[in-house]
């Protein structure tokens, strides 16, 4: 029995494992919309295409797998690309839909609905790759291409483009999965000469990134064989869970981290670009020799080349790392190790501003209340910049902070993914007053699907971090106060409950409320409050 293009298409992402799409229906998609109804597959609907970007991102960010969006030519892939470049910039599966304008207009300018003269031209640079499908007999190979990039390589966002004549020719054939190439396997020469190395370095610190998710228990072994130093990026924090004496956390943003990073003959970097958006500098301080474990070689010649570089998977490496250790002697004490660790968070403590003081006060009562595999989605906000270093984070994939493209937004939209991959998990959504009111409508998505999502927005009627960089500089404050709204009749014109914070405890039973009501709840906490700097 033959079926729409649109229709297979659907049913083949379905035999890949994908449960979710995240997009708003339009007149160039309603083929795909054909195939979601007669499929198992969930669809959610945005309130802006950048919003369902977002979600797709936030949904691949908890889960490792591929977020989905079904989106419209045009502006439909104009308004997601934020949400796209963002799963670029952090290297995060995204599969991207979207419908072209048909086939004998393509590139010609004859002024058709939505159109665009080179869509794949826009996603190109966001994108592992952007392809336009010309026959349907084009599909099965190009999503295949698209989950060996999730899967085997270092994943990141795949758009498709399915031009609005082709999405509705017949396809008589059933389309199935293709096998997917296993993840590279680390060459034993660079392992042996990596243990070699490790073990003979008098002093030695671990960096972990994103790219390290899966190998939690690997890489906390490695650590505590090698007595060393852990350093987590924003996408490595709670690799090393923070309860571990040897985890120092997300400090690479702190200069007095950066300071011991700076001494060591030896650093070990585990899926991680060791990158700007991660430490807040443009030159991290690494003088000693690296040794570099990552999916991607390009990471073996930027910024910081490879003494020994080691391409395969994360948990393989660090596997086999362990295995040529045996028997050799790191030479590193652990009462020093962890005596010069606990001295350096002290002295990381007594550096903190008192605005970051504040913002510690509000995340060490977030901990204490929430469970160990609750997960926080951070917008751009300086509450995030300190949680970063300072909230104490215990399992892989529960803190993100996409700080790579640095876009306002994210954290309403990224959360509502998150929530409905984990629904038996708490989801978190930390945000500032600015980035709020970027994706503020995505109240209404969450509330339609009844997600259960505290939202903590943290108010100082500001740009802030403009704000003071305006001033340090000298120039006046232009476009960086903008008016704010009454944030609690805004969320209760959406139907979500809000409340302001006037003290630890209101926090703390603000937030078990907001645990157990069915949709978002908002919940204001003004900078400088009296509460804060008690």
């Amino acid at each position: 029995m033959s079926k729409s293009c649109g229709e297979a298409l659907m049913q083949l992402l379905e035999s890949y494992g994908v449960t979710t799409v995240f997009g708003i229906p339009g007149e160039h998609t309603l083929e795909l919309y054909r195939g979601i109804e007669k499929s198992n597959l969930r669809a959610v609907t945005a309130r802006n295409e950048q919003g369902a970007s977002f979600m797709a991102d936030g949904f691949a960010r908890v889960t490792g797998e591929p977020g989905v969006c079904t989106l419209i030519t045009g502006p439909g892939v104009t308004n997601a690309a934020t949400g796209i470049g963002q799963a670029y910039a952090d290297s995060i599966p995204m599969l991207v839909i979207s419908s072209a304008n048909d086939s004998p207009s393509l590139g010609k300018g004859w002024g058709r609905l939505h159109e665009t003269t080179d869509l794949c031209a826009i996603t190109r640079p966001i994108t592992a790759f952007s392809a336009m499908v010309h026959d349907p007999a084009e599909i099965p190979e190009l999503i295949a291409q698209a989950f060996s990039v999730f899967r085997s390589r270092r994943p990141r966002p795949v758009h498709i483009a399915i031009p609005i004549d082709v999405m509705e020719m017949r396809v008589s054939d059933d389309w199935h999965p293709y096998q997917i190439a296993d993840l590279p396997i680390p060459a034993p020469a660079a392992i042996a000469k990596a243990a070699l190395l490790l073990a003979q370095a008098g002093s030695c610190v671990m960096i972990v990134g994103g790219g390290a998710q899966l190998a939690s228990a690997e890489v906390t072994a490695l650590a505590e064989r090698l007595q060393v130093a852990v350093i987590a990026s924003n996408a490595g924090k709670g690799i090393v869970s923070d309860d571990n004496p040897l985890s120092l956390g997300g400090a690479i943003i702190s200069p007095v981290v950066h300071a011991y990073l700076s001494k060591a003959e030896v650093v070990l970097a585990i899926g991680t670009e060791l990158a700007e958006a991660d430490s807040f500098i443009y030159d991290l301080p690494v003088y000693g020799k690296v040794i570099r474990i990552d999916i991607d070689p390009a990471r073996f010649s930027d910024a910081f080349p490879a003494h020994i570089a080691i391409q395969g998977d994360a948990r393989s490496a660090c596997s086999q790392l362990l295995s040529a250790l045996e028997g050799m002697d790191c030479g590193r004490a652990p009462s020093t190790v962890i005596a010069e660790l606990d001295q350096l968070r002290a002295e990381q403590r007594s550096a903190c501003t008192d605005l970051e003081r504040q913002h510690i006060h509000l995340l060490d009562i977030l901990r204490d209340e929430l469970p160990d595999n609750a997960v926080i989605m951070g917008d751009i906000a300086q509450l995030v910049y300190t949680g970063t270093m300072a909230m104490k984070t215990l399992q892989p994939r529960t803190w993100f902070y996409p700080a790579g493209f640095g876009t306002l937004g994210c954290a309403l939209p990224d959360a509502i993914g998150a929530r409905l991959a984990l629904p038996d998990r708490t989801v978190v959504a930390l945000v500032g007053d600015g980035g709020f009111m970027f994706t503020m409508n995505e109240l209404a998505t969450a509330i339609e699907e009844g997600l259960s999502i505290p939202i903590i927005l943290w108010h100082n009627h500001s740009y802030a971090m403009i704000r003071d960089g305006m001033r340090k500089r000298g120039i006046s404050e232009i476009g960086v106060n903008p008016r704010a709204p009454d944030f609690i009749k805004l969320a209760e014109a959406f139907g979500c409950p809000g409340i302001v914070i006037d003290s630890d405890d209101s926090f703390g039973q603000a937030l078990a409320d907001a645990r157990e009501y069915a949709g978002p709840s908002l919940i204001v906490v003004l900078e400088d409050d009296a509460w804060l700097t008690a």
